[in-house]
């Protein structure tokens, strides 16, 4: 008995050590990792498998794989369900060009450099910055770009028509959370919100899953329970 709680709970010490350093390592794909990135990370997973390996006599290790797969699932459930844990965990999208300007701040806080952005945006078709309204740096490290809407392809929509500007949309609630700086940056208030939603007949927010400000002053709304008549399942 003594050997399993030893290898459960060196199994998972090590398993959040790893995620604390990884999130201190920042934003980077598989494909932006350099040689000293890829040196550290293996040398950080091989000093983690071998001290429990060290700690843990006989079978028991083997147990290890399994604990940290339950903890994998774990963390991924707790960030399914809880915004803070989400943000904490697997961090936010941060805006890296916003209304054609670059946010060098923004880019400093993530150790996100001028090359690794011009390289992205050559990835997305974009060889000239001045064409860019806002690029947002995700989580998972992919870059998503929104072009000036002069450079936006032409659509049936706008065919003979002078292009309208397209911003990005504000988000205002998330999994039933109203996320007030956003609110407040729109120069909107709660009366406003609770306005809004009564009119679309939602009489609580933590009923709705998401709302976003759309840039024609418009709130897009989704509530938790949709009343469909057919649900595409995921493996269909």
């Amino acid at each position: 008995m003594e050997e399993l709680i030893k290898v459960i709970w060196k199994s998972i010490a090590v398993f959040f050590m790893l995620v604390v350093l990884a999130r201190i390592l920042g934003k980077k794909l598989l494909s932006q990792i350099t040689y000293f990135d890829f040196v550290i990370g293996t040398v950080m997973g091989s000093i983690a498998g071998s001290f429990v390996v060290t700690e843990v006599q006989g079978l028991w290790v083997l147990l290890s794989p399994p604990v940290l797969t339950i903890a994998a699932l774990a963390m991924g459930f707790l960030t399914l369900k809880s915004l803070p844990a989400r943000k904490l965990l697997k961090g936010e999208p941060v805006v890296v060009v916003h209304n054609g300007k670059i946010m060098e701040g923004n880019m400093q806080k993530l150790r996100y450099n001028l090359d690794q952005l011009e390289m992205q945006l050559r990835e997305k078709d974009v060889f000239d910055i001045t064409e860019v309204e806002f690029a947002v740096l995700e989580p998972h490290g992919f870059l998503s770009v929104l072009k000036k809407s002069s450079y936006l392809p032409l659509t049936i929509n706008n065919i003979g028509k002078h292009p309208q500007y397209k911003g990005m949309a504000t988000e205002i609630i998330k999994d039933g959370i109203v996320l007030e700086q956003n609110l407040s940056q729109n120069n909107l208030n709660f009366s406003w919100l609770y306005d809004e939603l009564r009119k679309r007949g939602i009489d609580k927010v933590s009923d709705v899953f998401y709302a976003s400000l759309q840039t024609d002053g418009t709130l897009y709304t989704d509530v938790k329970q949709d009343n469909l008549g057919y649900v595409q399942k995921v493996e269909d």
